[in-house]
């Protein structure tokens, strides 16, 4: 991954970004993707999407804070995004929570976007195993070495009607699965799961690295490390939440000047 790291972070060029997303986070995932060197724009009116997408390099279709209006704008720009050949990044936030969010995201993905990400339990959803999982969290239950390996292994099989998706699964370790490959990373602190938006941020990263060039297995592993390593050096470095959120975003732009961060990558393989 090193070698992947150096022709990808930081950015060879500067990519736009449309997201998609909840107004929750939204001024955060436009920071985020202007820390880390692209440009977000962030139009959810379906009546400017003909002209964006002639001139953007990467969509977020995040499904936080359903609406009526904001199902409608994630729905239209899959549909663009199918047109053009626009690589794309699926957050599926809530997952199963309601049959409307279900129904949402295997339509979404029915469109075979480039990466689909969730937490542990919206995954779980996704491929149909058991969650107690309540809201938009992830539950630790869903988090054990033995669901772990359950999760990798549905997630394998989703692939095969999706062989060209990355699937993504965060949590306190996080898999990636693409095809038959997939791989378990062990970066992170527990107050990423403290504050909102650190899996909007997520995916606005991910974005970001697939509009300026990089290929998806790539992109969303390098992501998740780039990320939680962040969250880490944060987390060294303030006390109490708040202090900790500030020092995550500021972190976002500093890590990618450092090019030893990534000898701090923790990564495992399943069993």
């Amino acid at each position: 991954m090193t070698k992947k790291l150096a022709e990808i972070i930081p950015l060879n060029n500067v990519p736009l970004i449309h997201c998609i997303t909840n107004d929750i986070t939204l001024e955060t995932l436009a920071n985020t993707i202007l820390y880390l060197g692209g440009k977000p724009i962030m139009s959810s009116d379906v009546r400017e999407f003909a002209d964006l997408f002639k001139t953007t390099d990467a969509l977020l279709l995040n499904m936080g804070r359903l609406t009526v209006n904001h199902e409608a704008s994630l729905r239209e720009a899959s549909h663009f995004a199918v047109i053009s050949h626009k690589p794309v990044v699926v957050d599926l936030v809530g997952y199963g929570m309601t049959d409307q969010r279900r129904k949402l995201g295997d339509e979404l993905i029915n469109h075979q976007p480039t990466i689909v990400k969730g937490n542990i339990s919206e995954m779980r959803r996704l491929v149909g195993l058991p969650t107690i999982a309540k809201g938009i969290d992830g539950d630790v239950s869903d988090q054990s070495d033995f669901a772990l390996q359950e999760l990798n292994h549905a997630l394998k099989e989703l692939c095969k009607r999706y062989p060209k998706t990355v699937f993504v699964a965060t949590g306190r370790r996080d898999i990636v699965v693409q095809g038959e490959r997939s791989a378990l990373l062990c970066n992170g602190v527990a107050a990423l799961d403290r504050f909102v938006g650190t899996g909007d941020m997520l995916g606005a990263i991910m974005a970001t690295l697939i509009g300026a060039g990089a290929a998806a297995w790539e992109a969303s592993s390098i992501a998740i490390s780039y990320l939680n390593i962040a969250g880490e050096i944060a987390d060294n470095q303030t006390y109490g939440l708040e202090n900790f959120r500030q020092e995550m975003l500021n972190q976002i732009s500093l890590l990618q000047k450092q090019s030893g961060w990534s000898k701090n990558i923790h990564s495992s393989t399943f069993n």
